[in-house]
């Protein structure tokens, strides 16, 4: 019944107790090591392709402006 205000801090120490004092800080330890999955780790492919692009760039001379 954890519709309400009452209802919710019911169920919660009812999870509490059932499962231990830490019961929700241990969600979150869980939910935040699985959380940081994206980025260059997870697509290699990608990493290779900015890799070019940043090489291509720093490789360059200044913009020459035509007089």
């Amino acid at each position: 019944m954890a519709g309400t205000k009452a209802g919710g801090q019911k169920a919660a120490n009812t999870n509490k107790t059932k499962y231990g004092k830490d019961f929700y800080a241990e969600i979150g330890r869980k939910g935040g090591k699985n959380g940081h999955t994206g980025g260059f780790a997870a697509n290699p492919e990608l990493a290779k392709i900015a890799g070019a692009k940043g090489g291509r760039i720093s490789k360059r001379g200044k913009a020459k402006k035509n007089a």
